[in-house]
């Protein structure tokens, strides 16, 4: 059996809801008709990672809620260790060169999204085997059950199209990661 396909068409499923007291963000109110400039307002975006392993770049990532002062330098470790650990229980490295890192953390008081680029890859244990290359991480408060849930489930509903993936991967800037996203042609996997 392909799991591969299990995981495109589990994103297409995720809930689309939540309880009004977790609708803290703009992006746990993420849905199937928020523009890709809404729901990619508050991402982060790092054009090109220099990592070359998966430790590197949940570091990377670590150190981008840092530069960005969503946690204060001292966190950092602990940031990094509740990446580590979610990766421990089961790779999020997907497939079509997507890795989906993510971690619930104290240390957060709201969803933080980030979509980073390398463009020669990464080895992250994906379900086909092949390196990684675009990384969607979320870091989420304990509490929040669910935005990380919805943001994921647009993007990676986004991602399945081979042409946004390649948009994404050759994006520059902000702009342009938003404008991968607007204009998909087809919908060839």
């Amino acid at each position: 059996m392909d799991n591969s396909v299990d995981f495109w068409e589990n994103a297409r499923r995720f809930p689309h809801h939540a309880p009004p007291d977790r609708r803290r963000t703009p992006d746990a109110n993420v849905n199937d008709t928020t523009s890709p400039s809404e729901f990619l307002s508050q991402t982060f975006f790092v054009p090109s990672l220099s990592a070359t392993d998966k430790q590197g770049v949940l570091a990377e990532l670590a150190d981008v809620v840092v530069a960005r002062g969503i946690v204060p330098a001292a966190d950092r470790d602990a940031i990094l260790a509740a990446l580590v650990e979610r990766e421990e229980k089961m790779s999020t490295g997907m497939q079509y060169g997507i890795a989906i890192p993510h971690a619930k953390t104290e240390f957060v008081d709201r969803l933080v999204t980030m979509i980073a680029v390398s463009k020669a890859g990464v080895p992250f244990e994906t379900l086909d085997g092949e390196p990684a290359s675009i990384f969607i991480a979320t870091l989420s408060p304990p509490e929040d059950a669910n935005s990380h849930i919805r943001f994921l489930a647009v993007v990676t509903r986004q991602l399945a199209n081979r042409r946004v993936r390649e948009k994404v991967l050759e994006a520059a800037t902000k702009e342009d990661l938003v404008a991968a996203f607007e204009k998909p042609e087809g919908a060839a996997l």
